[in-house]
């Protein structure tokens, strides 16, 4: 019978998104990361593993160098630099998850495979109970505010299937709520006058790494007519804490509930 300290648990892991590092600190297997890539940011400590590049573009000669035993991926996006690491013989662990369900899946996927299962667990547990006690709270409201994230600017991108379970869990309703199933960005391009239909009462943006401009949003031809342009509701939202999906969407979480109250602070 094998007990853990009998298994060879990955000793030198390469991290290939933000997230995969996240969850790698927060389990317990930090001291075993040797690179993340330039956007890791969380904890502040993964900030000093040495960068191998960004979420599509990579310096697999940088990765191999770092003779790693274990490679955390995410997303079809990186299929290419995981065809190729997997082609240099390295293992790669890659997973595509879309819900927040899933993302929990991938905490304990991952755990798992770096041998801190219970940790895992624990972190998973923190983080359920917290969408528990928000929903709780948001529970009471008689009145949901109609919510449109954008996740890009040219062309219009509406959110992806876990953005779309936080504005619920935070007390609003996506106004683009149907597109949750898609499983490609272009399945997610809405048009402008879409928009203005559907007249969301609160407009969340993050544009994958740029800068949102709250005032182009506004300047839109014909988004003047829209309840949240008028009532200056357009906030931006890290991409940190709401694209990238690991434990900073508690973060994330965080944020929007606290926009959504406010809003029905404002709205008694």
């Amino acid at each position: 019978m094998y007990g853990k300290s009998d298994v060879d648990f990955p000793k030198r892991v390469v991290c290939l998104t933000a997230e995969t590092a996240e969850i790698a600190y927060l389990v317990g297997a930090g001291d075993r990361v040797v690179g993340v890539p330039g956007t890791a940011r969380r904890p502040p400590a993964a900030r000093d593993k040495v960068p191998v590049g960004g979420f599509t573009t990579f310096r697999v000669d940088r990765i191999l160098g770092l003779g790693p035993d274990l490679v955390l991926a995410f997303s079809d996006l990186q299929k290419d630099v995981v065809s190729e690491l997997i082609g240099a013989g390295v293992t790669v662990l890659c997973t595509n998850q879309r819900s927040f369900d899933e993302v929990l899946g991938t905490i304990l996927l991952i755990g798992g495979a770096l041998g801190e299962a219970e940790r895992a667990w624990a972190l998973v547990q923190d983080m359920s109970d917290e969408v528990k006690q928000v929903r709780e709270y948001s529970s009471v409201w008689p009145d949901r505010p109609r919510v449109y994230f954008e996740e890009w600017h040219d062309p219009l991108i509406v959110g992806i299937r876990w953005v779309s379970e936080l504005i619920e869990m935070a007390g609003g309703r996506d106004v683009f709520a149907e597109r949750r199933p898609a499983k490609g960005a272009r399945e997610r391009i809405v048009e402008p006058e879409e928009v203005v239909s559907r007249d969301p009462q609160i407009i969340l943006a993050s544009w994958c790494g740029k800068r949102v401009d709250p005032a182009a949003i506004a300047a839109r031809p014909g988004w003047e007519r829209i309840s949240a342009v008028r009532r200056g509701q357009i906030h931006e939202i890290d991409g940190g804490d709401i694209l990238s999906p690991g434990p900073s969407l508690m973060v994330g979480l965080r944020r929007i509930h606290e926009i959504v109250q406010e809003f029905q602070a404002a709205a008694a």
